[in-house]
């Protein structure tokens, strides 16, 4: 989305191929001397999908750029597939696995050039695909919204008193439940922000922290977000896995000290801090705690990460993938 909102206006030498979920489906050609815009419907979406894309109306050297592991095999067409994440390949089985690991590794064999959101990401590449190349693989780091600062304006939030957030998905690798634990073992309440608890997760919860020590919220807009960052404690993000870590540097934006598990791309991402937890122990939960009851410490933590967070954002990703795509069209 944040990259095509940057290059609708540029008309750069390129074709888009837009897929949001599977419902919506846009190619667009650009060209600075005769912009042509193409809509594709089709009832046969649920398959079509997963094949490649022909486009047998363009006839020259033109740049296809898939938001989700679609490539074209018209002869004249330069593939470019973003890789976000091999979270299905690590933590998911099944039918719905074995398509999409399929669908992903296709488009990115046949792929001239490959993007990663993170160094960990392209490692993560090579490990399931030994056989790419690595030289047609470019590491673009993803941005984060304006829409986080720092603010005072944020009673509201403030009234739940001292608590910690956790954001985002909940799925096993998430380590919501050690969430939970920690905070247990605490002063601190829970805010959660993302889907509605199950029945299982708010037993759990009840079971842990009682009843007015947590509450889900629920998805939330970007400036309520911002406003629960601001007046939380900490983020807690205890994933073992991401490709990239966008809630990190949201916090970080907002001014809030993140605690995060030390693996996958969070290092790379969340720059220098004391926080990064060694391992899912509750005796590391306290130590970074603990660091954030100092003052001193708390406010070099948080302008830290402010700082930290200014290496993201969306423009300097959409001019690298400008760079890019100008870069192919003249080694085409």
């Amino acid at each position: 989305k944040e990259l095509l909102i940057r290059l609708l206006p540029s008309y750069d030498y390129m074709c888009l191929f837009y897929q949001k979920h599977a419902e919506n489906i846009a190619c667009r050609e650009f060209d600075l001397s005769d912009v042509r815009n193409h809509i594709l419907n089709n009832k046969f979406l649920f398959i079509t999908r997963y094949l490649p894309l022909q486009l047998l109306n363009l006839r020259s050297p033109f740049i296809f750029h898939s938001s989700y592991y679609r490539y074209s095999s018209n002869k004249y067409a330069i593939n470019i597939t973003t890789v976000h994440d091999f979270t299905y390949e690590y933590y998911m089985k099944g039918l719905k696995t074995t398509i999409h690991s399929w669908q992903k590794f296709k488009a990115i064999r046949h792929s001239d050039y490959i993007v990663c959101i993170s160094e960990n990401t392209k490692k993560d590449l090579l490990h399931f695909l030994p056989d790419i190349d690595p030289k047609k693989i470019e590491v673009i780091y993803n941005g984060v919204s304006d829409d986080y600062f720092p603010t005072t304006d944020y009673s509201h939030y403030k009234e739940m008193g001292e608590y910690m957030v956790f954001v985002g998905s909940r799925a096993t690798y998430k380590n919501f439940l050690y969430a939970v634990e920690a905070i247990a073992t605490s002063t601190y309440k829970l805010v959660i922000v993302g889907d509605l608890l199950s029945s299982k997760e708010n037993e759990y919860c009840l079971l842990k922290l009682g009843q007015k020590r947590f509450i889900c919220v629920g998805r939330v807009s970007n400036e309520n977000l911002n406003l629960i960052y601001n007046s939380a404690c900490a983020l807690l993000y205890p994933s073992f896995y991401e490709g990239f870590g966008i809630p990190v540097l949201e916090a970080q934006k907002a001014g809030c000290p993140v605690i995060a598990y030390g693996a996958s791309s969070i290092p790379e991402i969340i720059g220098d801090t004391p926080l990064l937890l060694r391992e899912l122990s509750i005796s590391e939960f306290k130590r970074c705690c603990q660091i954030l009851k100092d003052s001193t410490q708390r406010a070099n933590i948080v302008a830290r990460g402010i700082k930290n967070a200014q290496r993201f954002t969306w423009d300097k990703m959409y001019l690298q993938y400008l760079s890019l795509y100008k870069k192919v069209s003249v080694n085409k």
